[in-house]
């Protein structure tokens, strides 16, 4: 028989919506199947349907096994896309946004995928994001998100706040223009706080989760056992955490990242001012993924000498590029004959090399660092000792001198949610000259975005926006200034897969009840470029909502399936200039000196790189 798609397809799918057939039913064994669901960039492409496929096939299959399953789609609604339109097209974010829900929707539909349509949300919705506020207000309530200045990654033309990965060789990824370390003033959550839990539970998923991803958190987390220790410039003490105290007596040299607070200080007091300022400001126009895989090292001595805890040698501090503030303190002991990274540095800039580790039998390489365990030399009375053994005792010996401690330190970083744009969920709080920082009470929220507003693509829209900035603090009755920051996106897909459970509640972000039947998730379905921040998020909310009591699970996701990606294979390189050619409206490109290629190709990434994002 002759297939004809559109009276056959057309005809069955109207046949399931009027029989309500995948109308989630709270009754009988559960099954909840997920996949991740999509920004509404304006069309469905390959990789939204093998993922989708996937999930409806699992969902399909156990329906017709009996169980009672929930399979709900949704919106990840928000983020800078829908303004780069309003910049573009003069289109409003909301109707951008809109619209393409509309579209996507009816491509989804006409794919016939089982979906509870009932339970669709966008996290655009006021009665969505409405619950995003109440959640950060109760991690304000429990001490978990504050406001602190930070540096950041700064677009002095966007004025506008850039994550690492929007810097592009140190230029901003959508106007080129150089970017600057600045100071501001963000919103933070507290995940910190939950980081033993985060790893320690990721034991409860093996066998449920890929094992790459598993490492993929580990690693993120970056649980590091070890020692801090005292390194002191006269009256200054540097702090250096390591987890290699084993080695201090081998200790030559200590570097402090550009950023620390400490480097233009001490620069000061060496006489070197100058010099360490143009490297900061220099290293500053970096991200920092560009400064973490730079393969040459770079550094300038600071003028001044700390003394080893250990020794007592007066040794010299130096600021480099391969240190990054944000991870240990900020602050490294140098041992180059135990660390590569240091080896080099040593090489370059002729600073001494000194061997406290020997090999169990032999003697240690020519040429480069020795960075596996062995027997203690040159360290004093610990020569002979293990090195694992030596780890402890000599932490043991500097703590009780007073010159360290046993320390255990993250990789995980507390997490900026502050963005300087107007297409997210305003953070709750207003800014008082009386009462300080006063959260706005619950029975005001949501706080509503404006729906009259300039997107020029310069600096934050809100705070151009009078009649929602001003207000009046909730405590005292004074005029305040509302907060005008908004969320990070991240923050409106972290616990999403709840509401699902329940989502026309207009009491609370979703009831109890509800989600004990349906929760955890039992199939996840999505790309594992989710790996680390998506999924952390989101076990990291659910931990918290744990605690609160509202739910029962300590973790959101049972099993989780990674699609994989639809990959483009590459095009001849004859193709590809004759693709050059009528993008820029050129000719002869195989003739084209080299230079002119390089600068065509570095503009195309470029294009590319933005239109990935958006």
């Amino acid at each position: 028989m002759e297939y004809r798609p559109q009276e056959i397809e057309n005809k069955w799918q109207k046949v399931w919506e009027e029989l309500s057939l995948f109308e989630a039913r709270e009754e009988g064994r559960k099954v909840y199947v997920l996949e991740m669901f999509p920004y509404p960039s304006g069309r469905i492409h390959m990789g939204h349907v093998r993922n989708y496929t996937i999930g409806d096939a699992i969902a399909r299959f156990l329906r017709f096994k009996g169980y009672s399953l929930l399979h709900p789609m949704g919106w990840d609604a928000f983020g800078l896309p829908a303004e780069n339109a309003a910049i573009k097209q003069g289109v409003h974010p909301a109707n951008w946004t809109y619209e393409n829900i509309a579209y996507m929707k009816k491509q989804l539909k006409s794919l016939g995928f089982s979906y509870d349509w009932k339970r669709e949300i966008a996290t655009c919705d006021p009665e969505y994001y409405r619950w995003n506020q109440w959640i950060f207000l109760k991690f304000m309530e429990h001490g978990l998100a504050y406001r602190k200045s930070a540096e950041v990654n700064w677009c002095p033309n966007d004025q506008t706040v850039l994550a690492n990965e929007q810097v592009i060789e140190g230029r901003c990824w959508r106007c080129s223009t150089p970017i600057v370390r600045r100071e501001v003033p963000s919103w933070y959550l507290k995940i910190t706080a939950y980081a033993e839990r985060l790893l320690e539970d990721l034991k409860e998923l093996e066998g449920r989760w890929p094992e790459r991803v598993i490492a993929q958190q580990r690693n993120w987390i970056g649980k590091s056992e070890g020692a801090l220790l005292k390194f002191s410039v006269d009256d200054i003490t540097i702090e250096v955490f390591t987890t290699r105290p084993d080695t201090v007596f081998g200790a030559t040299f200590v570097v402090l990242a550009p950023e620390h607070p400490l480097t233009l200080e001490l620069a000061k007091r060496g006489g070197n001012y100058e010099q360490v300022n143009a490297f900061v400001n220099r290293m500053r126009q970096k991200s920092t993924r560009e400064r973490g895989t730079e393969e040459e090292k770079e550094g300038v001595f600071l003028g001044v000498y700390a003394t080893n805890p250990a020794t007592g040698e007066k040794v010299p501090v130096w600021s480099a590029n391969y240190v990054l503030y944000e991870y240990g303190t900020g602050a490294i002991m140098c041992v180059p004959a135990h660390d590569q990274r240091d080896y080099e540095f040593a090489i370059k800039y002729h600073l001494p090399i000194r061997y406290v580790i020997k090999p169990f039998e032999g003697e240690p390489p020519k040429g480069r660092a020795y960075e596996d365990a062995g027997v203690l030399i040159n360290s004093g009375a610990f020569n002979g000792i293990p090195s694992l053994e030596a780890k402890r005792a000599i932490t043991q010996w500097l703590k009780e001198k007073g010159l360290g401690e046993f320390k255990v330190t993250y990789r995980l970083r507390d997490w900026n949610v502050s963005r300087q744009r107007y297409w997210g969920t305003p953070i709750p709080v207003v800014h008082c000259p009386n009462c300080g920082i006063v959260p706005v009470p619950e029975k005001e929220l949501p706080v509503v975005l404006p729906e009259k507003v300039d997107i020029t693509g310069h600096g934050n829209p809100l705070e151009n926006v009078p009649e929602f900035v001003n207000t009046t603090c909730p405590k005292c009755g004074s005029p305040a200034k509302r907060e005008t920051d908004t969320m990070d996106t991240f923050f409106d897909s972290s616990w999403y897969f709840l509401r699902f459970c329940d989502p026309k509640n207009d009491r609370m972000p979703f009831s109890p009840q509800r989600v004990e039947f349906w929760m955890p998730v039992d199939f996840y379905i999505g790309g594992i470029e989710h790996a680390v921040l998506h999924l952390l998020y989101a076990r990291f909310f659910q931990k918290f909502l744990y605690d609160l009591g509202l739910v029962k699970d300590k973790e959101p996701f049972l099993r989780l399936i990674t699609q994989g990606m639809v990959l483009k294979r590459w095009v001849s390189v004859e193709a590809y200039l004759k693709y050059l050619e009528e993008k820029y409206q050129t000719k002869d490109l195989q003739e084209a000196p080299l230079e002119e290629l390089r600068r065509l190709v570095k503009e195309d990434i470029k294009s590319l790189s933005k239109r990935g994002k958006e």
